[in-house]
Parts: structure tokens; sequence; C-alpha cells
């Protein structure tokens, strides 16, 4: 780097993370650990109410390279925040001769704004949610029209979100773009973010997989084959273990996914990435051309963004893309890939780089303890030792899912970790959670009249496409489908469905998912009962990705004739004791699935029931989704 290319003092953030009445966390990510003192106003007073020097006890912060720190604020102010009105903050640095936000970045306030701002709110009345940002998906960035409706609602009580939920796959680990492939080193290089040693690898270090002639469109020559499946699907000899059709530049160093986080929430650092196809091997060049026109439109966004994140609560989940394709979705597939250390190690890179970027700020507390102390110990003394015990840390932690005590009350399930794995049926779909899970879930449920569940996947799901993964999962190919749905595991699947009918689960029940590229809502209720509790699925995926339009409206229209009313088939399937009312798009004809890039927006009524159900867009009306039209199962 340049003596005359200083870096800025926040590379990466800050984003406003959990946040309650009496806690407020916020996240960023900078080239040196920063003294800094939180401010914070009553709307247009120029006199802050809480002003503190943020020390030992209200921020920590870790080292991953030379000019690179994670920072987290938890600001528990003594007398609590107040609520349902506008409340800006600032943070000043004090080595920086006490500048501001809006003096060191100064897009980060919306027209007319001096400081950015959130409001607390302990009911939900709006929310917004979403999944799967794939950059160099070559379509919109659905975080630009969430963008616009925060502008457009900043001093509106009424209307102005209260939390953005993302249920998975916040970055793509397992299909990366040249070219941000190239940026990502050019980031590892600028912040001298710390390099790693390998076991069991074509390459000794991260150092020799940047340099080696298959770093680029390549790495499927460097990552590791094993025999996995049955008899017949081994032809052809020894398989990839990662079963991505696009791991040709899957992340596989720590650093390698740190600087991804960087590049994908914040535009502080793309302007030294310098662009060269020349980087890649000649058969791709082509390939490249067009992967970089569609980067350089996704880092165009990047400013509003950044700014969004800064003024709304994100909650976050994992899910498969986040870490790799088909995380843990057969026994088979863990027991080949966490018997390889270098696959290990992949793996771990992309949980720590999870808990730095993502799980830390959902619930601080949930890692108090031996998790830190195992981060801490990496960021003191980085060598494989340390690097190797906090990779079995992360492999080892049970309490990714968390919650948050709002109405109504958050619920964010890890559905990755704790799954119900087959006895005998190695090669077949695990179930997405396991016994002890889905009993806490249980639990978690009876204490509140009304629930917002956060599960990656949708639990009432599209059921000719279920239909079609248990037809290939009979012939061995659940990795080939993505076999990975909430009845494909018929233990877990009653266990889950039986938390619904119990009479002391909550009134109100909204599941949030994504994870499928496709929208759609359902409105649910039990057969054969009077006090039937309110259940709806609301799915909305992608932020910035699609399923391909004219398949899905085949599937869509199978589904219906298929399981209509009067079809018996629905008496075959796992939810035979429910009635699913499908919504319509509203405009869309006869669709229930809706395939285009969006962001979910959902508006609740004071007892937690959906009063409206849409889909966000950058340029276009929201789309709606009508309410009960027609009865279906």
């Amino acid at each position: 780097m340049n003596q005359s290319q200083a870096l800025p003092d926040f590379v990466c953030g800050p984003l406003v993370r959990r946040l309650t009445d009496d806690q407020l966390v916020l996240w960023w990510i900078s080239p040196r650990p920063l003294k800094v003192r939180f401010k914070c106003f009553y709307s247009n007073e120029t006199t802050p109410f809480l002003d503190l020097a943020l020390d030992a006890t209200h921020l920590k912060t870790f080292r991953f390279g030379k000019h690179a720190w994670v920072h987290l604020a938890d600001i528990r102010p003594g007398e609590g925040f107040a609520t349902d009105r506008v409340l800006e903050y600032d943070l000043a640095v004090e080595d920086s001769n006490n500048a501001l936000l809006t003096d060191l970045i100064p897009h980060i306030v919306y027209p007319h704004q001096k400081r950015p701002s959130f409001v607390v709110r302990r009911s939900i009345h709006r929310f917004f949610h979403g999944s799967c940002r794939k950059p160099h998906f070559e379509g919109d960035d659905a975080f630009v029209g969430l963008d616009k409706e925060i502008e457009s609602t900043v001093d509106d009580m009424d209307h102005r979100p209260a939390l953005l939920v993302l249920t998975g796959d916040q970055i793509y680990a397992d299909d990366v773009a040249g070219p941000m492939l190239q940026a990502i080193h050019q980031v590892i290089e600028l912040l001298g973010i710390y390099d790693e040693e390998f076991e069991q690898s074509i390459v000794k270090n991260g150092q020799a997989l940047y340099s080696s002639r298959h770093c680029y469109y390549e790495r499927k020559k460097i990552l590791p084959r094993t025999k996995i499946g049955n008899h017949w699907y081994k032809r052809g000899g020894a398989k990839h273990i990662f079963t991505s059709a696009f791991a040709h530049n899957h992340l596989i160093t720590f650093a390698e996914w740190m600087a991804m986080y960087i590049l994908v929430w914040s535009p502080a650092l793309w302007k030294f990435v310098r662009f060269d196809p020349k980087v890649s091997p000649s058969k791709y060049q082509g390939e490249y051309a067009k992967e970089l026109a569609v980067i350089k439109t996704f880092k165009k966004w990047l400013p509003n963004v950044q700014r969004l994140l800064a003024h709304i609560p994100s909650y976050m989940i994992f899910d498969d893309h986040d870490v790799t394709d088909d995380w843990n979705l057969t026994a088979k597939w863990e027991q080949q890939a966490y018997g390889h250390p270098f696959t290990k190690r992949i793996i771990g890179n992309g949980l720590i780089a999870y808990f730095f970027c993502q799980g830390w700020g959902n619930a601080p507390d949930n890692y108090e303890g031996n998790f830190l102390e195992s981060a801490k110990d990496y960021a003191d003394n980085p060598n494989k030792k340390t690097h190797d015990a906090l990779v079995d840390t992360a492999l080892a932690f049970k309490h990714w899912h968390y919650e948050v005590p709002l109405h109504p009350e958050l619920i964010v399930v890890d559905s990755r970790t704790r799954r119900w794995k087959r006895d005998k049926l190695l090669a077949s779909p695990s179930g997405l959670l396991d016994w002890e899970a889905l009993m806490k879930l249980q639990h978690r449920m009876m204490k509140s009249d009304a629930v917002l569940l956060v599960t990656p996947a949708p639990i009432f799901g599209v059921k000719i496409i279920e239909l079609i993964q248990r037809f290939f999962t009979f012939f061995g190919y659940s990795l080939a489908v993505d076999a990975e749905n909430w009845m494909g595991h018929r233990k877990s699947a009653f266990t889950l469905l039986e938390i619904f009918k119990n009479a002391k689960t909550a009134s109100y029940n909204v599941v949030i998912s994504g994870d499928v590229h496709y929208s759609f809502a359902y409105d649910v209720e039990l057969r054969y009962t009077k006090n039937c509790p309110g259940i709806w699925q609301i799915t909305s995926s992608g932020i910035k990705n699609e399923f391909p339009g004219f398949l899905l409206r085949i599937l869509d229209a199978v589904n219906r004739i298929m399981y209509g009313p009067r079809s018996p088939f629905n008496w075959f399937t796992k939810r035979r004791d429910m009635l699913i009312y499908e919504r319509l798009g509203k405009g869309q004809g006869k669709r229930r699935l809706i395939s285009r890039a969006g962001i979910g927006r959902v508006t609740l009524d004071k007892k937690g029931a959906p009063v409206e159900i849409a889909e966000i867009y950058p340029d276009d009306p929201p789309l709606l989704f009508e309410p009960k039209v027609s009865r279906k199962r």
C-alpha cells in the first residue's frame, strides 16, 4: 500500500445489529483499534442524552490482520433507550481528531439528516426480510429498494421498519465471480489479513493458494475428492466433497471470507481494487468479462447498502452458501467433509468468519466464555495451533440460534448444525433440527402469545418440488437436487408439526424463510380443531438471485393441478392435517410463486398477525400477496 493511500477508519460498517430498549449493538471493521465516543441524541437536538467513551466494558476488538480489526460495541445504558421515536447517533473517532461519522462517511445519512439514526421498538409493526444475495447475479439488488423505503420513512413512526431479518446466504462462499475473487485478494494484501497453513492439501498455505495456477476458475483441482454415495453413484472415480457446481472459485482461507464480507457490505475499499482479466487462464477470460460488468454495477450501489445497514437493526442466520453448498445435508456428507483436515478447515473458516461478521452481533451474550477466549487466543497469536482450536470451537458450538425479546418474540433457528441424522440411510437427507433442538424450540414457542419464527428453509413449502426432491433422494441423488426441506425427514417433520398442533403453542405464528430463490405466502389452518392458532408461512428469496422463471411457472401450474382442494394426493403428505391457503400475487394471474429479485415487507397488527405481505423492488411498485384467495390441500 502506498503511503498516500491511507485506509479509511471504517473499511466496513458501522452496522446496527441487536437493538432493544436496553441494548444497542454496533459492528464495524477498521484498520486499527479505534478509540471512539458514542453519542446518542433525540431527533434534531444538539446535546446528546448519552455521551459514552467506549472502553473495554462496552467495546471488544479482535485483530485478524496487520491493518484489520473487527469491533463490537455493546451499549447498555442504565435507564434504557426511548421507544418509538427517532434516536440519532454518532461515533467520534478520538485518534482522528474526533472526526464524526458524517465527516468520515458523508453518504451514511439520508437527505436532510445530520446523523444516522435508529428507532427502538418493543412491538414489531413492520419489518423486512430476505435471503440469497449473490453479487454476480445479473439482476437487481433489492437492498436498493430497501434503502429507498427507509429514506421515505426515516421520520415516519407508523411506517419506518422495526428490523431487517436476513435468513441466509448473505454471501456466496461457494459461488464467487473471478473479478470478486481478484478484489478479495487485493483486500487481503491491503489489510495484511493473516495467512494460514493447511494439512493434506495441494497448497501448503494461503500464499501458495493465491499464487497457484489453479487459483482462478480451477479450484476444483485443489479441493479434495473422495468417494461418496451408493455404488452406482461412484461411477467415474472419486467425487468432490464440496458439491457446488460453481466451486471453481470456492473460498478457502479465513482471509478470503473476511475480505468477502467487507466487499459485499461496504464501498470503502473498492477504490483500491484494480481488475485484470489476465489473472485468469485465457479460456476463462470471456466469463471474467461478463462477470466484471455485473460486479461493477453491484459495487455502484454499495454506498446505499452501507447507509441502510447503519439505520436498521439487522438480524442474521447462516444457510448453506454462507459456508458451502449442501452443508451438512446428509450424514454421509458430514463424514466425508469433517473427516478430511483440509475440508474441515475450509468449513471452519466459513463458520469463524460468520461468527465475527454475523453471529456475534446477533446475540453477544451467547459467545461469552470459551468461544471468545478461543477467538482471543487466535487474534493475539495467529498460528496453526490457535487457528485449529478456533475452528474446533466453532464446529462444536451449539448456540448459533438466538431469541430477541420483542412482540412478537423473534426466534431464529439454526437448521444447519443441529441436524437429525439418519441412523442407517446415511446418504439420505438429515432432518433440519434434531430432537433436542425441536424440544427447546417448542419450549420457546410456548412462552409467548406471538412468535416471529425465522427458519432459513420454508416449513410449509411447495409440495411438487418436495415430491421431486423425494423422488431423486430415493434413487440416491439427494445432493443433486438440494433435497433439504422440513418434510424430507419423517421424524423431525412429525415432531415439528406436532409443535404447531400443541394447544400451548403461541396463538400467532409467523414463519419467515428464504433459501429457495422465489417468494410466496401461505395462510395455514389446522383441521379438526376449533381453537386453531394463526400460522403464516412467508418466504422471500432472493435479494439478488432468482429461480429460472419459465421452470417455476411450470412447477407452479403442476402444483395447482396435483394438489388442488379435491386432489387425493393431499392425503399422502405429512401436512394432511392442515389446510393451506396459497396467496396470489396481485396482478400475477393465478401465480402463487414469484421469481424476481426482491425483499419481503410484512406489516403486523397489534396481536402479531400479518395485515400486509409484500415484495419490494428497487424501481417498481410493491407486489402484494392477496390473502385467502383459494383453498388448497
